[in-house]
């Protein structure tokens, strides 16, 4: 751990790192339902294909991060990730067909999803005893993903679907050039891996049941927003302003959240979040051609997203020993935003059917989310962290 001393140069390219993540997130995420209509296919292959994106986060943090621990080369996997995904990447350019494109998406996104992890325990590493500037570093990830939405939205709407091809590839360009500068790991393993076996209590299993419920909510945003707010008449430059209306509005609760967690317990925080996110589709479900509701359900995205991310990374904090918390994020991610986007995009991908009930899609979203509510109860009452310790920041 560096603490006196914190190089900002590499600071700086994690940041860059960051922005082109979340920027590549921004871009495929909201319109790659729309590119996959555009190529011909139907709602059931779309929400497959989406499900795809979302699955690699199962296996491949998983992976990355047993291979991560045992050789402590955790910036020789991030630039091999990266240059593998951008590389990879270049086969989605052919119109190969479903199994094909499911190919494709399987390879590349399996080395895109692989390096957040190992990122993140870089930029600690790095921040050492500074890590409460960790949010002013992760928050480049938020602008990166406003901006890069935007941006698609308008390309989409001007230049057609196929725009999202080459956004895509600039950006994992981009992801690569700003991995390269970063400095070696120094190759400490860990050493005592062994000597405290990984053990789920039953408070783990209930929480990681819970995220993935309210991921399996998040599903039908990621894949069928874009299509949903094209359906009720929008353009997808104004779609596109509603998505980042959402990431913004993460920013500001990424600032507040270390006093929430201050003053209210994780239990509490994650409730709240998941009750909000049960309101948002509604309102989603049901008011979409209202301008200012659906401004309201995307603002909501600071529950959904900013206060469940920030309290679940304190709870994995808590009840994972020191050196196993690499794999219990790496847990976390690959059941909430893997298994349980996968589950929700597929899943809503029949629900779509021939378009005439959309509606649907968005009540099984808000029923989710109430599901993933009622299973945080079983969680046992904790005291605030002010009580405990300084809380952590988004993913500290």
């Amino acid at each position: 751990m560096m603490n006196a001393w914190i190089p900002e140069g590499q600071l700086r390219w994690l940041s860059g790192c960051y922005f082109f993540f979340f920027a590549i997130l921004g871009a495929l995420i909201p319109y790659l339902g729309v590119f996959l209509e555009y190529r011909g296919f139907n709602a059931a292959e779309i929400g497959f294909l989406m499900a795809i994106l979302m699955g690699t986060r199962i296996i491949a943090p998983n992976i990355w991060a047993m291979v991560a621990d045992r050789t402590g080369r955790r910036t020789e996997l991030i630039k091999v990730g990266s240059f593998t995904a951008a590389v990879g990447y270049l086969s989605f350019f052919y119109d190969g067909g479903f199994f094909y494109l499911a190919l494709s998406l399987t390879f590349f996104t399996f080395f895109w999803n692989a390096i957040l992890a190992q990122m993140e325990v870089i930029t600690l590493e790095t921040l050492g005893d500074k890590s409460n500037r960790y949010g002013s570093i992760r928050s480049f990830g938020s602008v990166g993903y406003i901006v890069w939405v935007i941006v698609t939205g308008a390309a989409v709407n001007w230049c057609g679907p196929q725009a999202v091809l080459f956004v895509g590839m600039v950006l994992f360009a981009g992801l690569f050039v700003c991995c390269l500068p970063l400095s070696a790991s120094n190759g400490i393993k860990e050493s005592n891996r062994s000597a405290v076996p990984l053990k789920l209590s039953k408070p783990i299993i209930w929480f990681l049941l819970s995220a993935m419920l309210l991921q399996a909510s998040v599903g039908p945003f990621y894949g069928f927003f874009v299509l949903y707010l094209k359906q009720a008449g929008y353009s997808e430059a104004m779609a596109g302003f509603f998505v980042a209306l959402g990431a913004f509005s993460e920013i500001f609760m990424f600032a507040v959240a270390p006093k929430l967690l201050r003053r209210f317990s994780v239990r509490i925080l994650l409730m709240t979040g998941m009750g909000v996110t049960a309101l948002r589709w509604l309102l989603v479900a049901f008011a979409p051609e209202d301008m200012a509701l659906l401004a309201l359900s995307q603002v909501m995205h600071a529950f959904t997203f900013g206060l469940v991310h920030a309290a679940s990374i304190q709870f994995v904090h808590r009840h994972f020993a020191q050196q196993h918390r690499s794999k219990g994020q790496a847990l976390y991610a690959s059941l909430s935003f893997g298994v349980g986007g996968a589950l929700g995009n597929w899943i809503s991908g029949h629900l779509w059917g021939d378009g005439s009930q959309t509606w649907l899609v968005w009540v099984f979203a808000a029923a989710c989310a109430v599901l993933a509510m009622l299973v945080v109860l079983a969680l046992p009452e904790e005291r605030s962290s002010s009580s405990r310790q300084r809380p952590l920041t988004a993913t500290e």
